[in-house]
């Protein structure tokens, strides 16, 4: 009864916490911040109140692996912003993460967490492209990322896996370092 009622109060958390107060383009903006952030922080913070340490390190493996994979194609193919901000658009970084994210609660958690995280970040994608941030190729592409990459790097709980991802990053290169036991 008390992981049905947790599960229900962070999935009502996760679908309100992004609505956005005004729908002005800052408005969207910070609906997308606040959509984008809430979801990072559940990923790694539901399984941290679980005593979950793979949880954890899978979380924020798939949150590094996704940031790198993101930046890395922003430096490669630099695209200007709608708002013409600067020449980081391509693909979205909040989508990405949030996708990463979700796509972790969802493995982890099942889907009583991971549907509303995906809508959410779902959310975040639209709040991007209606906050002149990016255009729906940036979005679709980021989803891409983050959904392929938190898929990839997290496992269901009841597995019983036992790896730990852990990605890094130098002047020179990143990567990921993997540690399992088998």
């Amino acid at each position: 009864m008390a992981r049905g009622c947790f599960r229900a109060a962070v999935s009502a958390a996760l679908c309100f916490a992004a609505t956005p107060a005004v729908a002005g383009t800052s408005g969207w903006k910070t609906a997308s911040d606040i959509g984008a952030y809430s979801l990072i922080t559940t990923s790694i913070g539901v399984p941290t109140l679980r005593g979950d340490t793979a949880g954890v390190w899978q979380a924020a493996g798939s949150f590094g692996a996704t940031s790198i994979a993101t930046e890395g194609l922003k430096q490669t193919f630099p695209r200007t912003r709608p708002d013409g901000s600067n020449r980081k658009s391509f693909p979205s970084g909040h989508t990405s993460r949030s996708f990463a994210a979700a796509a972790t609660l969802l493995n982890r958690e099942g889907p009583a967490l991971g549907v509303p995280a995906f809508l959410v970040a779902s959310f975040v994608g639209v709040a991007r492209v209606e906050g002149k941030k990016h255009y729906w190729s940036d979005v679709i592409v980021g989803a891409g990322i983050g959904t392929g990459i938190g898929l990839l790097l997290t496992k269901k709980r009841d597995e019983g896996s036992q790896a730990a991802f852990l990605p890094w990053a130098d002047t020179k290169g990143a990567g990921l370092s993997v540690a399992a036991r088998f």
